[in-house]
């Protein structure tokens, strides 16, 4: 259209040898995306926008639609958070409906096990804290192994830290080979799995996962559950990928640092939250300010609103 500006649906479809049906629908889909508008010289005639005012247009659209899928994220990882929160205050004895306590290691590994040869559909797992031991991914390889070949998708989310754990990295390589899908995030809410959408198994404590841990089977705790876990997937990348910056130059884990300086977090918390060393987390943290001209965090959260890495409004 913007090299023959007056050609029509018919004229359209001859020269791209398509039927008119399909030209319309990439008008229509054209006109959705603001890449072509009505005439104002011909009635009832559309024009192609310019090619430069279109690039804007596209630009400003995706932008929008990744601050609301950020928007969605953080309101299921709060909704999850509040949900996680409430069962941490379970008692070592206590149980009910939708809920089962489980003390202990051998318990929790146990119940893994269990729901791993039940399993038929679908693993969905957070796996936070940076890098793992080889002896604890050694241990799970069994049960992965059966689990598909049994046909069960694994869907497994790390943090990008762990690209820099040589035993990890090679643990998500031969989990891909096998048929797994492998992908990471700056910043997991909780350690997590999913057995077929129906039962999860939650810590009790985010600081020591080994000691209790819960097994939810609600219908609307479910629900939440996979809902979170389905939106950071989304936002994530598989783990062979080059880390994506956004608009502002920032790559995931820099623009999770600087959401977590903005709400007062300490560089050991921070560094607990992606999974790095606390002396990672300063550097990182030293980094940006730096980049930022900054010479107090104070300064640098002014500074970063106005260069946009931080919402006016946060």
């Amino acid at each position: 259209m913007l090299a023959h500006p007056r050609e029509g649906v018919t004229a359209l479809a001859e020269r791209l040898g398509l039927d008119r049906a399909e030209v319309r629908r990439s008008l229509d889909l054209l006109s959705e995306l603001a890449l072509i508008r009505p005439s104002y010289e011909r009635d009832g005639e559309l024009c192609a926008v310019a090619p430069d005012v279109g690039m804007e247009l596209l630009m400003a659209r995706q932008q929008a639609e990744l601050a609301a899928q950020q928007l969605r994220i953080e309101a299921s990882r709060a909704a999850a958070a509040q949900l996680i929160a409430e069962f941490s205050a379970i008692g070592p004895s206590a149980s009910g409906p939708g809920v089962e306590q489980l003390d202990g290691l051998d318990a929790i590994r146990d119940a893994i096990a269990r729901l791993a040869a039940e399993a038929e559909t679908d693993l969905m797992t957070f796996a936070p804290g940076g890098g793992h031991r080889p002896e604890t991914l050694e241990a799970s390889q069994a049960n992965d192994r059966r689990l598909l070949d049994r046909g069960v998708r694994m869907r497994s989310l790390f943090l990008d830290s762990v690209r820099n754990s040589q035993s990890t990295v090679a643990y998500a390589t031969w989990l891909t080979e096998l048929g797994g899908e492998v992908r990471t995030a700056p910043e997991l809410p909780t350690r997590l799995m999913i057995f077929d959408r129906s039962t999860a198994l939650v810590p009790v404590s985010s600081g020591d996962s080994a000691a209790a841990a819960v097994l939810l089977t609600g219908d609307g705790t479910m629900t939440a559950l996979c809902a979170l876990f389905e939106n950071v997937w989304t936002s994530a990348q598989p783990l062979g990928a080059a880390p994506r910056r956004d608009d502002t130059g920032l790559s995931p884990q820099e623009a999770t640092v600087v959401r977590l300086l903005a709400q007062g977090l300490t560089d050991e918390a921070i560094a607990k939250r992606i999974g790095v060393s606390a002396r990672t987390a300063r550097r990182s943290a030293t980094d940006l300010m730096e980049r930022l001209g900054a010479r107090s965090r104070f300064e640098f959260g002014v500074r970063a609103v106005q260069r946009g890495w931080l919402p006016g409004g946060e």
